[in-house]
């Protein structure tokens, strides 16, 4: 069975809203992030060489070169016309709000750019930028704001130097809503000292909350972080191909018919990739979630999605 058919994937879901492929265009800003910069510590996360998640880490091209960039790849990938700018590396709201206007309204004034989606945490959304995104989307464009909680367990945050608990993700989330700004969680599964089924408690407390779309991946170990220590120290081992797939399974299986799943799984460059060897195989992962899903629920397809209305900005930019 198709996981399409079980999943509202993002691309689904834009596919119904705009009648067209929609994908996100990665874009790399030179941000930092203030768990580096010394504000809130030094080093980040103990799992994060942010060049393993992000495209153009180094010395990135100006905004515009990206897009172009971006867009020949995906164009001869997947055919797609329209894109969000998608702001990825690093925390993408820690700065001046005239800065990252000035970002924003760059990437958004490509033509075949309907919208934005802002990578970035919990603790760095203040209110300026909410309204500033929260203008975006009054004006018509898509916009989705990303915040990385990765677990809602405020031992394992303080456990992997995370520098933020839940309280200021319910913060950002409840100030976010108040906006009407649709909001896509990240957690990942098989952080330390947690097993992979405790991201489904995670999700039971984001979903009570509230959120539009959610990410999931696999924790990786990467080359340059203090995770990839421990686990030559035998003090950390990642999460297994089962584990991992049974929590994504229970979460789909939890979740209301309405959520995008803007990701099910990730993984790292292969040149810095340690460990999980098998999160390199995308499709292995994503059929392995379907046949879980089909043998629990079945086979039975979950509700159909419904189609969404696309603003008049939106659909004059397709025309265009």
């Amino acid at each position: 069975m198709q996981l399409a058919s079980l999943v509202n994937s993002f691309g689904g879901h834009m596919q119904r809203k705009y009648g067209c492929r929609v994908h996100k265009l990665a874009l790399n800003a030179s941000f930092t992030c203030p768990n580096r910069d010394g504000s809130k510590g030094l080093g980040g996360c103990t799992f994060c060489n942010n060049t393993s998640f992000s495209p153009n880490s180094k010395q990135p091209p100006s905004i515009a070169e990206q897009v172009e960039a971006g867009r020949q790849v995906i164009r001869k990938r997947t055919g797609a016309q329209r894109y969000l700018a998608y702001f990825q590396a690093y925390t993408n709201t820690y700065a001046d709000i005239d800065y990252l206007k000035g970002l924003y309204d760059a990437a958004m004034n490509e033509p075949d750019v309907i919208g934005l989606s802002v990578g970035t945490r919990p603790d760095c959304v203040p209110d300026p930028v909410l309204d500033l995104l929260a203008g975006y989307q009054a004006q018509g464009y898509e916009v989705w704001l990303e915040l990385g909680l990765q677990s809602a367990n405020d031992a394992t945050l303080a456990r992997v130097n995370r520098g933020h608990g839940w309280a200021e993700y319910e913060d950002a989330v409840r100030r976010s809503q108040r906006r009407g700004l649709q909001i896509c969680t990240h957690l990942i599964v098989g952080l330390p000292g947690e097993t992979a089924l405790a991201s489904v408690a995670s999700f039971d407390r984001v979903m009570a909350l509230g959120t539009a779309g959610l990410k999931l991946h696999p924790l990786h170990i990467v080359k340059g972080t203090q995770l990839a220590r421990q686990w030559k120290q035998g003090l950390y081992q990642g999460v297994s191909f089962d584990a991992y797939v049974e929590a994504c399974v229970e979460i789909i299986r939890r979740s209301p018919a309405e959520l995008v799943f803007h990701r099910l799984t990730g993984t790292a460059q292969a040149s810095l990739l340690l460990s999980p060897g098998w999160c390199a195989k995308k499709w292995r992962v994503l059929n392995a979630i379907a046949e879980g899903l089909a043998l629990v629920d079945g086979c039975q397809p979950r509700p159909s999605f419904a189609p969404v209305i696309a603003t008049p900005l939106a659909l004059a930019q397709l025309r265009s």
